[in-house]
């Protein structure tokens, strides 16, 4: 009944070369968004592991602040915002940086 369909009785080829296009996708996935994404979230979490007393942070609210203390097992960071005005705000938080520290780091 082959020969009535036009099919031949090979192998039904490709084999690892019908993968290549895949694995190629994967690679530069992987390169191109994976990998950056990981990094850019373990030097968050440095950042954060390493706040002081002093730094001069922004919140993603966006909220400039100073550091001037810390609350809770360090969870909670208290900004200084402007004068008598302190908020405590969730480690997790802040976003970066802001200032001329940012700049040295």
């Amino acid at each position: 009944m082959n020969f009535l369909y036009g099919q031949t009785g090979g192998a039904a080829g490709g084999g690892f070369l019908g993968f290549l296009p895949f694995v190629l996708i994967m690679f530069v996935i992987y390169f191109l968004m994976i990998r950056p994404q990981m990094k850019q979230q373990k030097e968050k979490k440095q950042m954060l592991t390493n706040l002081k007393k002093g730094d001069k942070v922004v919140t993603s609210g966006g909220i400039h602040g100073t550091v001037a203390g810390f609350k809770e097992k360090e969870s909670i960071v208290i900004l200084s915002v402007g004068k008598n005005v302190d908020l405590r705000v969730s480690k997790s938080a802040v976003a970066g940086l802001s200032g001329a520290k940012k700049a040295k780091q």
